[in-house]
């Protein structure tokens, strides 16, 4: 890849709250963001936060419209189908020049692609909501509007693969989907196991971690992982008389203490209670355990190492105090930082962009080290994928860095999985990740799942030998992943310099799950002590009561989503780097105007309560009302006093007349609708109020997901492989559709192994002769 011009990419931003994220990451990479609007209808934190960085101009009519979006190398557009601005009747884009980016709540073909959703909505749709809330109340969303967020992040995604691809192409990315891609193993436990996750209050099903009540507050962490998690944490609680009869030996045993999981909680949880959250956090860092303390957005300034990394923006401008105010920043420094943003102002509709010229689309982009022969597209027809000709070296493990790989390798990068029975992946090794029971580490429903497309080489990393056919590929590669504890690379001669010097124009993606560098460089996290830290698990907490936490590793991947988007920033633009990615970093950078609404809205006024926790400050009703059946539920969003009206005609409520005569009366309307839903059958009613125009949709479990949603199955949404031990499996499809380098699913997951002569043969130059000494060393297992 050779060094070009580092002209900004520009983007005309079309987008509603449904993708605003998408356009708010791009600012984070130095796009020209360019708006139609102020964004005027906003509160002033969230516009602060969603449009900070970017510039707007006045449009004239539809041919000045056109004229921007002929003038800009990206499109982003979202909303509602029927309210798009640049797609034909026919589905095909307005803008055929340009990388055209449409996100929409169902996606642009299938029979409900005229549905509308707010976020709740659409994380029913998607799965979300059910896997949140209390065994026997409401089902309720991640906090922060996460669907929306998702499917920003993919829609940047596919912005930014067209621009890779150097294809003047339309990108359809459907918000369900999006949420569907993301909940672990939310769906996949339906297919592999005919089960699927219920509420648990925060009680993860897979991994032994939860939030636990402090002395003088609450922490997450728990005793999942190496065995050297649970020996340290015993000897913790052991040292101070607190062990119980945790020092059985029977305890020792991974798998007896899976079974008597509640008792080891308890014991944990007495243990936790007469500690402060501080000293629990400051302890478990110290002991290299994964236990943090649950932080409320308000306090993230104050975190040192969010801090030593110049993780926030500050933001200056009309409407904000002198000083200016400080928000939560972005997933990793592809600006300079410390990052300094102006508020959205105007500018002339004369000049409406900051370089004279676009930086333009790639052309033909230059080949990776792959070559040619890579996979072309899913009907075969020879179109090449947007990553075709990428080969990406992969040393991750679990869910974030294989995330990553899986969405690089869907899409056509030729992805060589470094993995070894010396280092085992929980996903593919442990029993409680295997998802269906008797499976073994070839057919692991997890690993099945995250991934596919991607050629397995064993290789012991333990030894020299091992170490050294590692850099000896890295010559072979555009992008390497890791996901290591920071300094492991550097051990190996495999620090982004060293790689350098192996291949200068390399791309090194690192995951640690605090960033490489800063005071806490050295914390073990999982998903749960990651959202503690970036603010997420307070705010699962219903009003007067205590955080839940998460029960599927969310920030996982939303900060596979960010990974993968700088690798992909870095391969549009021509040349390699060091994307050195927080994960606490990106979660953080998911809490939307968090930050900013005690010093810009104080006074904001939260309509939920316990027993309505899904009420909203902007829609009246709002929320998650009980349908036919057992545990089955319905989302109904009513945003707008048509929507009311609509509704109305279908039910009688009380409290007729504008959102602010709603509020006053929501118990009564409340109550009134969930005496209606209780009665019908949930996806009947979810089409019928669609079709008066209402949104709303079946909170959805994994088995509906996979065999009830006729919309996902229209679009495809979960294809079958063959797999050589599993059978044919169904997979979590594909969220960017690109129209003309579109991606696929081509290859089901690798046997451990089965791939290292293929790679290290055809790469490396190995003999036969070469492999019976490399394996009678122990190097290739």
């Amino acid at each position: 890849m050779g060094a070009r011009e580092q002209i900004p990419l520009r983007v005309l931003d079309l987008t509603d709250e449904l993708a605003f994220q998408g356009a708010r990451l791009l600012v984070g990479l130095g796009a020209d963001v360019l708006r139609t609007d102020p964004g005027g209808d906003l509160d002033l934190a969230s516009r602060v936060h969603w449009h900070a960085g970017k510039r707007w101009t006045r449009v004239r009519d539809q041919a000045h419209l056109d004229e921007l979006a002929e003038s800009a190398d990206i499109v982003l557009e979202s909303g509602p189908t029927a309210e798009l601005r640049g797609v034909h009747a026919d589905g095909s884009s307005r803008w055929p020049h340009a990388v055209h980016v449409v996100v929409t709540p169902f996606g642009l073909s299938g029979p409900r692609r005229d549905w509308r959703g707010d976020d709740l909505v659409l994380a029913s749709a998607g799965g979300m909501t059910w896997l949140g809330g209390q065994p026997g109340g409401q089902p309720e969303p991640p906090p922060r509007q996460q669907a929306f967020q998702v499917a920003g992040a993919h829609a940047a995604l596919g912005a930014l693969l067209g621009a890779v691809s150097g294809t003047p192409q339309l990108v359809d990315v459907s918000a369900q989907e999006a949420v569907a891609a993301t909940l672990e193993t939310g769906a996949i436990a339906w297919i592999h196991a005919g089960r699927f996750p219920v509420r648990s209050g925060g009680v993860y099903e897979h991994v032994a971690h939860r939030i636990f009540r402090a002395a003088d507050g609450y922490v997450a962490g728990g005793y999942s992982g190496s065995a050297r998690m649970w020996t340290d944490l015993l000897a913790w609680m052991a040292e101070s008389g607190e062990a119980e009869d945790l020092t059985d030996e029977r305890y020792a045993d991974a798998a007896f203490r899976w079974r008597a999981r509640s008792h080891v909680d308890a014991v944990v949880e007495r243990f936790a209670a007469h500690r402060t959250v501080a000293e629990l956090a400051e302890q478990g860092r110290a002991r290299a355990l994964p236990w943090a303390e649950v932080v409320p957005p308000a306090r993230l300034p104050a975190n040192p190492q969010l801090r030593k990394r110049d993780f926030f923006v500050h933001v200056t401008g009309e409407g904000l105090p002198e000083e200016g105010v400080e928000d939560v920043g972005f997933p990793w420094a592809a600006r300079p930082r410390p990052l300094a943003l102006e508020v959205i102002r105007e500018v002339p509709s004369d000049a409406p962009w900051q370089h004279e010229r676009p930086r333009g689309l790639l052309g033909k982009r230059p080949r990776g080290l792959a070559g040619e022969g890579r996979p072309h597209g899913p009907a075969g027809d020879g179109r090449a994928m947007a990553l075709s000709g990428v080969r990406v070296l992969d040393l991750s493990w679990v869910l974030a860095g294989p995330y990553v790989t899986k969405l690089l390798g869907e899409h056509g990068a030729d992805i060589v999985k470094i993995e070894s029975k010396h280092r085992q992946d929980p996903t593919r090794f442990a029993p409680s990740m295997h998802l269906r029971p008797g499976s073994d580490p070839d057919d692991s429903g997890y690993f099945l799942n995250f991934n596919r497309n991607k050629r397995s080489v064993a290789l012991n990393l333990r030894t020299e030998d091992g170490q050294r056919l590692l850099r000896e590929l890295v010559p072979h590669c555009d992008v390497v992943v890791e996901n290591f504890s920071p300094g492991v690379l550097a051990r190996w001669g495999m620090d982004y310099e060293s790689l350098r010097a192996l291949n200068p124009n390399v791309i090194l993606v690192s995951m640690a799950g605090v960033g490489n560098t800063g005071p806490w460089r050295k914390a073990v996290t999982f998903a749960d002590t990651l959202a503690a830290m970036s603010g997420l698990s307070s705010e699962t907490a219903s009003p007067g009561g205590a955080p839940q936490g998460l029960t599927f590793g969310l920030g996982d991947m939303v900060a596979a989503n960010a990974a993968a988007l700088g690798a992909l920033d870095l391969l549009a633009q021509g040349r390699g780097g060091h994307v050195d990615l927080s994960q606490l970093e990106a979660m953080a950078a998911t809490m939307g105007p968090a930050v900013l609404e005690p010093v810009l809205t104080p006074d904001s006024e939260d309509p939920r309560t316990a027993q309505h926790p899904n009420r909203s400050p902007h829609a009246v009703p709002h929320g998650v009302y009980p349908a036919a059946g057992e545990d089955r539920w319905i989302a109904v969003a009513v945003e707008d006093d048509a929507q009311w009206r609509s509704l109305t005609k279908l039910v009688d409520l009380p409290g007729d007349g504008g959102v602010d005569t709603r509020r006053a009366h929501e118990d009564a309307i409340d109550a009134a609708l969930a005496s209606w839903t209780s009665g019908q059958d949930a996806a009947e009613l979810a089409a019928e109020l669609q079709a008066a125009g209402v949104p709303a949709a079946v909170v959805a479990t994994g088995r509906d997901l996979v065999e009830k949603d006729e919309q996902l199955a229209a679009r495809g949404f979960y294809p079958q492989l063959d797999h050589p031990r599993a059978g044919r499996v169904r997979h979590e499809g594909i969220v960017v559709r690109c129209s003309v380098t579109p991606g696929a699913l081509t290859a089901p997951a690798p046997l451990l192994g089965r791939h290292t002569e293929d790679v290290l043969g055809g790469l490396l130059g190995l003999c036969d002769e070469d492999f019976a000494a490399l394996r009678a060393a122990g190097v290739l297992e």
